[in-house]
């Protein structure tokens, strides 16, 4: 709906920032860069000492956090600067909940040149770009994707071993697909001290999990699986596999066949747990999981978005009985706990 003015004729207000968004897109990233939101947690509040901190002339400093402060990510009153609650949890490098890293990832030039190509993509149905199919290796991506983006798991990781009842301390056997950073197996192995997993990625992204695996104290109960999850040799009793960001990536028929491969993989009564963006059956809500479909459009060959009666729809037609949706409580995806007949 478009903002309107107190006589009610609309202004283009949003039209103008949308087509500004970059602008802050590069200003969160120059300032995570620079470490700026460390450098005021420290106490270096004020321009001249933020610029020095910073490595910056005072006029730099002085527009940058200036920008920030008018974009919500810090306050300033009496020319001093102050984190918000948001900037002080997740940019002060400090934070155990800091997620600084992920910007190198988001913002990265495959994602600007897949986006500069998006009117190709959109009159094509898919990527513009030859990097749109990933059944196949993409190494430099995906090992970029897995060394900058472990932060954003944490607590989507941590929930989800809540609801697979991981505190309850009985062996489980559990195949992380498409494992990456490694980050939510090594929360099921951190939580249940009797989980065994079989990370399954591409090997150099694997490389990263094992390092992620051996930092965390839980090498010993991984197992790891190099290769493709629609061909590599997944192995078979499986109390619980886990479904993180991967379905996005393709079509409903690719993804049957890989449920298919899922379901032979679990033992009776196991389940899948999927992470994914799942918007409201208008495809509109809620908006960071629908908007979510055009960066499959701009990056992928197929990908998309569904709803949880399209994911439902895809777990029966591959064997399982029932799907449960979860909201995650800290983030903003959906979680989708589908169960195979005992």
């Amino acid at each position: 709906m478009a903002t309107a003015t107190p006589d009610s004729r609309p202004t283009p207000e949003r039209i103008f920032n949308a087509l500004n968004a970059f602008q802050l897109t590069a200003a969160l990233k120059t300032a995570i860069r620079m470490d700026l939101f460390s450098a005021i947690a420290e106490g270096h509040n004020q321009t001249a000492t933020l610029a020095k901190r910073i490595g910056a002339s005072e006029r730099g400093a002085r527009i940058l956090a200036d920008y920030l402060t008018v974009h919500g990510l810090l306050g300033k009153a009496d020319d001093v600067y102050a984190l918000t609650p948001e900037s002080a949890f997740f940019l002060d490098r400090k934070s155990p909940a800091y997620l600084g890293t992920i910007s190198e990832f988001l913002v990265s030039d495959h994602g600007k040149k897949s986006f500069d190509l998006l009117p190709e993509a959109v009159r094509k149905g898919g990527t513009a770009t030859p990097q749109g199919d990933n059944t196949k290796p993409q190494d430099e991506f995906w090992v970029s994707f897995a060394r900058c983006m472990a932060p954003l798991a944490a607590p989507s990781a941590a929930f989800m071993a809540q609801v697979a009842g991981m505190s309850e301390q009985k062996p489980a056997n559990i195949l992380d697909v498409a494992a990456s950073h490694g980050m939510f197996g090594i929360t099921f192995a951190r939580q249940n001290r009797q989980a065994h997993i079989a990370a399954l990625d591409w090997p150099a992204v694997l490389e990263v999990a094992k390092e992620n695996a051996r930092a965390a104290g839980v090498a010993e109960r991984f197992t790891f699986l190099p290769g493709s999850v629609f061909e590599a040799d997944l192995g078979s009793g499986y109390d619980c596999v886990l479904l993180t960001n991967i379905l996005h990536h393709f079509d409903t028929a690719t993804n049957e066949k890989l449920l298919r491969r899922i379901h032979a993989a679990l033992k009776p009564g196991g389940r899948a747990l999927t992470l994914e963006f799942v918007p409201n059956e208008d495809h509109v809500s809620p908006p960071t999981s629908a908007a979510f479909g055009i960066v499959m459009l701009a990056l992928t060959d197929a990908g998309d978005v569904f709803t949880f009666s399209e994911y439902d729809s895809m777990f029966r037609n591959a064997g399982f009985s029932k799907s449960t949706l979860y909201q995650l409580p800290n983030g903003p995806q959906q979680l989708v706990v589908s169960e195979k007949p005992q």
